[in-house]
Formats: structure tokens, sequence, C-alpha cells
């Protein structure tokens, strides 16, 4: 099962967030609206989650993620941003594109699986050159959607 079967259009978008804190607002403002969240109760998660160690995944990207106690389902959400963030990543890079993944509280292994999924798809390097490309949001999400199809087959 693919990470981001749940991904809904209006839930990729672009930020100008200038640090780490900024993203996690970002991204806590998307769920929020796109997924009818309380960003407080988000962006509150995403913190707590964010000072056990960086989310930073490396190659540019980071995964920020929480558990949500009230959730039905694993929600994600895509920034994009518009200048690389430094993210404590493990490679040192910046980071210019966040994934967000919000699962129920009592999701272990669903929610594994979720970040897992995102992670491989973010070793493809191909795939990763052609978000960095992509020329609007629609077209990250057509890129996502369609690898993570394939990913899931």
């Amino acid at each position: 099962m693919s990470a981001l079967y749940l991904l809904d259009p209006a839930a990729v978008g672009s930020s100008n967030a200038l640090s780490k804190n900024e993203v996690l607002s970002a991204l806590a403002e998307r769920f929020a609206r796109v997924y009818d969240l309380d960003a407080s109760l988000v962006l509150d998660a995403l913190e707590e989650r964010e000072r056990l160690g960086s989310t930073g995944f490396g190659r540019g990207v980071a995964i920020p993620h929480a558990r949500i106690p009230g959730l039905r389902r694993p929600v994600c959400a895509v920034v994009r941003l518009d200048a690389p963030v430094s993210f404590d990543s493990a490679d040192g890079l910046p980071v210019d594109l966040a994934f967000g993944l919000l699962s129920p509280d009592q999701s272990g292994a669903t929610h594994l699986h979720a970040l897992a999924a995102i992670s491989r798809m973010m070793r493809d390097e191909r795939l990763r050159d052609r978000l960095a490309e992509a020329q609007n949001d629609e077209t990250v999400y057509a890129l996502l959607t369609s690898e993570s199809g394939r990913s899931a087959a």
C-alpha cells in the first residue's frame, strides 16, 4: 500500500518558509485547511516529534510526521520550498521538499509503512529531479500519485 494514496491534490503546495519552524507551520496550516484539522494541534505534534531528532531525510527532503489522537486515517501533505532551508538533515543538505505525514495515534505499522514508502520514492533520483523541475503543484501531485501507483503494484 502506498503512502500517497491519501494525498489530496489540495495538500500539495509551495511555501516561502525560511526556517525549519516555518516549514512545520506551513505543513500544519496545509493539514488544517485540507483535512479540517486543528493547526495548533498538528504543529505541536510535529514539533514534539522533531525534538526527538530531525526528520530531515537527506537529499533535500524532510519527512515531518506525527501521530494525532482522533485522526481516522493517515493523511499526507507536500510543501515545495521557494528556497532551501536548513533542517539538520543527516547529510547536512538543506531541504527544499517536505512531506508531512499524520497518522492515527494507534496506527503503528501503518504509519511506519507509509514513512517507508515515502522514503523509497525519495531515493529515486529521477523522480526527485522531476519533482524539482515541476512547474506547478498539479504536476507535483501527478508525479507523486502516478509514481506511488507504480510503487504499490
